[in-house]
């Protein structure tokens, strides 16, 4: 997992540094340099721009299978290694954010106006922050090239944490889901483990390219294909699925604060898990159980975070919220 995880980090720095030559970061051309400089004019664009924007689902959702997997099996007990991968979800979270406004479609502008203004929750300075990033009253050109330089840059923060996280990881030493440890069950790289992720790659790219060539936007959402306007709301504000399932925590509490309180801890409780890790007395069957009911309950907050505001899927948003932090605190 860790191999696939590489290779299309790889991926997106490549596509993104070609999309860069053409796309423009101000308000006024940015919707017209994606949809018909670089869609229609440039030679392969929309295979560039296609190839970039779903691998950011395939991304996430790699990280996602990784962390999953550790979790299923109890090996998130290395705290440097653990602590070092929730830090490289975050960033790529937020990578994949500054990225989807960058089109400046109306998903892209209201979702903008939205997450950034979560900020203003943070006591006393959180008002003077939003108005640094908007620069105006509003989501504006100068907030679009904050966006832009730091959606450029964060990759390359990534590559250097992933290389601590290779560092931290040979440094503790890795783990297996039996849990054994001794220096005679070791076996070569190559050829077992360099052929495993070889068939994975293949497997995974053969995917991938199927998404890019046979569904470019099944991931889009169609009101994004419209230019931003600042005077037309759409009906359901939205931003992509790898963020639904913390965007829907968010949602379902009617208090602000305790909202995006909600929301950031939907990701920094991970980092908890090495402290408190082996705590539950839960049987080996019985801690699966829970670990599926939390897997299962995270689809279903993630498919509440797409739908639309309704008493129904608030309240039900509401529940499944609560068992997503309950069930982390069983299985502990």
């Amino acid at each position: 997992m860790g191999s696939l995880l590489g290779l299309f980090l790889v991926i997106q720095i490549v596509s993104g540094l070609f999309l860069t030559m053409h796309y423009a970061s101000n308000i006024e051309v940015a919707f017209d340099s994606v949809s018909k400089t670089i869609r229609r004019d440039s030679n392969y664009g929309w295979v560039f721009r296609s190839i970039h924007a779903n691998r950011a689902s395939v991304f996430l959702a790699l990280i996602y299978l990784h962390m999953g997997r550790r979790i299923y099996y109890k090996r998130y007990g290395n705290l440097h290694t653990w602590s070092v991968g929730v830090v490289l979800l975050a960033l790529s979270i937020l990578t994949a954010f500054l990225g989807y406004v960058l089109p400046w479609g109306q998903i892209s502008f209201w979702g903008a106006t939205v997450i950034t203004n979560l900020m203003t929750a943070i006591p006393i300075w959180g008002r003077a922050l939003v108005t640094w990033v908007w620069r105006r009253f509003s989501v504006d050109n100068a907030a679009l090239n904050r966006f832009y330089t730091l959606h450029f840059l964060v990759p390359f923060i990534i590559r250097v944490m992933a290389l601590v996280h290779l560092v931290v990881l040979h440094e503790e030493g890795s783990g297996n889901p039996l849990g054994v440890f001794s220096s005679s069950f070791k076996i070569f790289f190559w050829p077992y483990f360099g052929v495993k992720d070889i068939l994975g790659a293949l497997f995974v790219l053969s995917l991938f390219l199927g998404i890019v060539f046979l569904a470019p936007d099944i991931f889009r959402d169609p009101d994004n294909f419209y230019k931003a306007n600042p005077m037309v709301t759409p009906v359901h504000i939205k931003p992509e699925w790898y963020f639904l399932f913390a965007y829907a925590i968010l949602r379902c509490i009617p208090n602000k604060g305790i909202g995006v309180f909600a929301l950031v801890l939907s990701i920094v409780v991970f980092f908890f898990l090495p402290w408190v890790g082996g705590v539950s007395y839960l049987p080996t069957v019985a801690y699966q159980i829970v670990v599926w009911l939390w897997v299962a309950n995270f689809f279903l907050l993630t498919w509440l975070g797409g739908c639309p505001v309704k008493d129904t899927f608030t309240h039900l948003a509401q529940v499944s919220g609560f068992l997503y932090f309950s069930l982390i605190i069983l299985f502990v």
